[in-house]
């Protein structure tokens, strides 16, 4: 009986063991490919134009594994400051994953918070005044910790609806 509990616990170990493959490393299985940045038209708002930083981007898997969960999260920051701007968040795949090999759909991620002004959108991106912004995009599958995949600086342009 004794016996038969040991090889019982011996297979046990084994398939666990082969069942779980070595954790992929975000910064080098994943890529941000056919990144674009730009400033956002959102429209009027309390009576004045808005802009809010917008980036659309891809994430291509290529690492040998697949990526199951895969969420990304967008954070938006002013340059020079520290402090978070405006962030969204994207289920990037569910259990089913990104294969190795593969490329997401586009995603498009805008900060809620952005600049308003009585000025043509455009002469409010060349205002003097205007201060620049940048991107970093984050992900994590599984349970994995958030990793930064990259960081671009928002281009001044207009995004029109």
């Amino acid at each position: 009986m004794a016996s038969k509990l040991y090889s019982l616990s011996v297979l046990m170990v084994t398939l666990a063991a082969g069942g779980c493959a070595p954790k992929v490393d975000l910064t080098k299985g994943l890529q941000a490919v056919d990144v674009s940045t730009g400033w956002f038209d959102a429209g009027v708002v309390a009576g004045q134009n808005k802009l809010v930083p917008s980036v659309t981007f891809k994430f291509k898997n290529v690492s040998d594994q697949t990526l199951s969960t895969l969420q990304a999260n967008v954070l938006f920051r002013r340059e020079g400051e520290k402090e978070e701007w405006g962030s969204g968040f994207v289920r990037i795949a569910g259990s089913e994953g990104l294969a190795a090999g593969a490329t997401t759909p586009a995603q498009t991620v805008r900060s809620q918070l952005g600049y308003t002004g009585s000025e043509p959108r455009q002469q409010m991106l060349d205002n003097k005044e205007f201060v620049d912004a940048r991107v970093q995009l984050y992900a994590k599958y599984e349970s994995t910790q958030w990793q930064l995949i990259g960081e671009y600086p928002v281009s001044r342009r207009l995004i029109e609806p």
